[in-house]
């Protein structure tokens, strides 16, 4: 369990990771040392996971998008989706019903990248084939 001060201080970081140990302090009313203290905490127990960046709206527009059906051999589904995390391109990996396995969402900032991209995936050990799709507009998103 996580007191209502831990709960705060998760809010904090979840509106801005790069937030200073000094300005969470103050608007705690915490020392800097018991802040990093449950901040560590906080780690160690797996309630923080990892800190990231979120990108910017218009520099996601401006990125090629694509969708990736991705068949598979199914004993080499944990090799696979290991190898497909590593992609800084692969933004979204979904397990789903049907003929293939797999759908990855991939972003690009160019043609190139996302071709390499997807000859990579194509390649990889245990996957038979794949289907992809370059989004060419977004009518609608919610």
């Amino acid at each position: 369990m996580i007191t209502k001060q831990e709960e705060k201080l998760l809010l904090m970081l979840r509106e801005n990771a790069r937030i200073s140990v000094s300005d969470l302090a103050r608007a705690l009313n915490l020392s800097r040392t018991t802040v990093q203290n449950r901040i560590a905490k906080l780690e160690h127990q797996g309630v923080i996971k990892s800190y990231s960046v979120e990108l910017g709206a218009d520099y996601l527009a401006e990125l090629i998008s694509a969708h990736v059906l991705i068949k598979i051999n199914q004993p080499l589904t944990t090799a696979i989706n290991a190898e497909l995390e590593k992609l800084p391109q692969v933004v979204e990996l979904h397990a789903i019903s049907g003929e293939y396995d797999l759908i990855a969402v991939l972003k690009s900032e160019t043609l190139s990248i996302l071709n390499q991209t997807l000859d990579f995936i194509a390649e990889l050990e245990g996957v038979e084939r794949t289907n992809s799709s370059v989004i060419l507009e977004t009518k609608l998103k919610r």
